[in-house]
């Protein structure tokens, strides 16, 4: 029996709907799970998508989205419900046996943890958790390891307010090195897994951009970005916490997670470079300074 090759795609965030755009323009079909029938859901079908309605720990709403699919990219956002979520669909892609790729969204940090490991985030932990309920179910699965997204609004919204102000990125990193990758290039990996998933399975991707940097040296990939001098302030953590990340208004769960995630650059834990986003696509990832030359409107306001 053929496998179909028609996708799942649970989550239609941002790196979902990428995954979308670039399915379709291969022509692999792709059905998208949501929650609501709404705007977004139009949105979804204007661009080829059929949609279902459905919750990722409904058991019954994830069956009904598998029927006649054979490939699934599992991701959830930031959420305490993340473990549930992966142990439904495991347990039900297992018992509808047609499945002949699941690309799990993880995270980088997942490769530095241990089962005892306490560092870490709450969320940090469930994708931990997650990797190894997929595993143990013997899908045939790839778990992609997404360093830090460039798109993050640490790299995005706040550093266009601080650079707009006074010429700034104010983040509490220290000096502590990173390698921030693109959804876009995320989404291609995904993408290209999908769309031949045989090869791939049984691996896990780490995806990071090309090159590790200090947040000085971020600051200097802005500058040739942008034409216009910005220098890179350390802030405290427990500052930038009560001042920054406090005010925006996020989940408990959420909230923890960024601060674990400033929290770990300060202590280096996200040094890591990895050339997989080349050796899956052929394309290496974009470079800092590229990313935000193409958004140079958006951080100049």
């Amino acid at each position: 029996m053929v496998a179909s090759n028609l996708v799942l795609i649970s989550n239609a965030g941002d790196v979902g709907r990428r995954v979308l755009d670039q399915l379709r323009a291969r022509d692999v079909p792709a059905r998208v799970m949501v929650r609501r029938d709404d705007d977004r859901a139009a949105e979804l079908r204007v661009l080829g998508a059929e949609v279902v309605i459905g919750d990722l720990t409904r058991p019954e709403t994830v069956a009904a989205a598998l029927e006649g699919v054979g490939r699934m990219y599992f991701a959830m956002p930031v959420s305490p419900d993340q473990l549930l979520a992966a142990t439904v669909v495991a347990s039900v892609a297992r018992e509808h046996g047609e499945l002949d790729g699941l690309v799990d969204m993880s995270q980088m940090t997942v490769s530095q943890m241990t089962a005892t490991s306490t560092g870490e985030s709450d969320q940090q932990r469930l994708h931990w958790l997650s990797e190894q309920v997929f595993d143990w179910s013997g899908l045939p699965v790839v778990h992609v390891r997404p360093t830090a997204f460039l798109d993050n609004p640490l790299f995005t919204t706040l550093a266009a307010r601080s650079i707009r102000d006074n010429g700034t990125l104010a983040l509490p990193f220290g000096t502590g090195r990173t390698s921030p990758i693109a959804v876009d290039d995320v989404a291609r990996v995904v993408a290209t897994v999908l769309s031949d998933p045989a090869p791939h399975i049984g691996h896990v991707y780490e995806l990071t951009g090309p090159r590790t940097v200090d947040m000085t040296e971020m600051a200097e990939e802005f500058s040739r970005a942008l034409g216009r001098p910005v220098t890179y302030v350390d802030v405290p953590l427990d500052r930038w916490r009560s001042e920054v990340l406090a005010k925006a208004g996020l989940p408990p769960h959420t909230e923890q997670h960024i601060a674990t995630m400033a929290r770990l650059h300060r202590e280096n834990r996200y040094d890591r470079a990895s050339d997989d986003v080349e050796r899956v696509t052929g394309v290496p990832a974009q470079t800092i300074e590229a990313f935000v030359a193409a958004r140079r409107r958006f951080y100049l306001g």
